[in-house]
């Protein structure tokens, strides 16, 4: 059990490196730059409320790098069956379509896929444990 733990942690960890390195790529961008000094992303007015919302969907792969190693295995499928689809959405959805963007949403999405599949696939039925000796 917890080689699965320790892989669904450790897809997490890529999930969010691979989101935080999308960002740091686009602010080479001197087009992307310029907006957000505007005060926009790609369009987007940032808002308070846009950025408060962007804080919670990143923290999801932050906080499931942990959850995903210390929940009992029943709910730690339940919150990943969550969470996958959240930040799936906030990948896609929140995304650019510039090429550096794209390459990186699709590992993010593979991994996110191999988070599912894992999560669905855990075994989740109570340790039975054995009498010593």
């Amino acid at each position: 059990m917890s080689d699965v733990r320790a892989r669904l942690s450790t897809l997490w960890i890529v999930v969010m490196f691979t989101m935080l390195y999308a960002d740091v790529l686009s602010f080479l961008d001197a087009g992307f730059l310029r907006g957000l000094m505007a005060g926009h992303a790609e369009g987007v007015p940032i808002t308070p409320l846009l950025l408060v919302g962007s804080a919670v969907m990143v923290e999801i792969p932050i906080v499931m790098v942990v959850l995903s190693r210390v929940l009992k295995p029943a709910v730690a499928r339940r919150v990943t069956l969550v969470a996958v689809p959240l930040t799936a959405a906030f990948i896609i959805g929140g995304g650019s379509v510039k090429p550096h963007y794209l390459v990186l949403a699709a590992v993010e999405v593979v991994c996110l896929a191999v988070i599912l599949r894992q999560a669905w696939r855990m075994d989740t039925s109570p340790a039975v444990s054995r009498p010593a000796g």
